[in-house]
């Protein structure tokens, strides 16, 4: 199912519509895009020999599509259409993308939670084959982590390209899922003896760390500034 026009919102379906705790489901287009644009690693998951597999890897977005890293050897690669044998129907998939925000601690230890907003995308992954749309797609991965990177490195050699595969998947039946706020405490509880409230959760960067052998006239360079 196609999301609707660009800007607006995408269309919930059956298995975007969350059983508990509709009211913080969303799927306003410019939030499922800062939720995923903020992160690094993403959970694929799929079915493999009849099991569920859950795998953790790294992701860009370009426009409305995401594309996840992945190794040629990798079997989700091949049923995903790759050069082993795929099908080259695309391999069913669930991604999903989690930022932690805060513990929620309240008085009783049911209503304790954590404040977060997560993106649930379902779709049929394709390996990207075509070379432009290849790499495109590693330059966006490597500048997900650090903008501007990409430009100021070696590309990847004939032999790099061949052990790695990049899969596509369009952003069409996406949901996000936020919560912020307190803990709520049932009115019986407010006067009990325990500290409630909540303990944020930021992501923080450290000073950087150059390798061993970089060269002492190697600059830092200007986009690692905001970091």
């Amino acid at each position: 199912m196609s999301a609707t026009a660009p800007g607006s919102a995408y269309a919930p379906t059956e298995r975007t519509i969350p059983s508990r705790g509709r009211k913080r489901a969303t799927y306003d287009r410019a939030l499922v895009h800062a939720i995923l644009d903020e992160g690094y690693v993403c959970h694929l998951g799929f079915v493999r020999d009849g099991a569920p597999v859950v795998l953790p890897t790294l992701y860009a977005r370009v426009g409305e599509r995401l594309y996840v890293h992945g190794s040629t050897g990798s079997r989700p690669l091949r049923a995903a259409g790759g050069p082993d044998g795929g099908s080259g129907d695309g391999l069913p998939v669930c991604l999903t993308v989690t930022h932690l925000d805060g513990l929620v601690l309240a008085r009783s230890a049911f209503h304790h939670s954590v404040n977060y907003r997560s993106v649930v995308v379902h779709g049929t992954a394709r390996e990207v084959t075509g070379p432009a749309e290849r790499a495109a797609a590693l330059d966006a991965l490597v500048d997900q982590a650090v903008p501007g990177r990409s430009a100021d490195t070696r590309p990847p050699s004939a032999r790099e390209l061949a052990a790695t595969a990049v899969v596509a998947l369009d952003l069409a039946e996406v949901s996000a899922k936020v919560r912020t706020g307190g803990p709520n405490d049932e009115p019986e509880d407010l006067g009990l003896p325990h500290w409630s409230g909540v303990l944020p959760v930021r992501r923080t960067f450290g000073p950087l760390v150059p390798a061993d052998d970089l060269a002492p006239d190697v600059a830092v360079p200007d986009y690692l500034a905001a970091f």
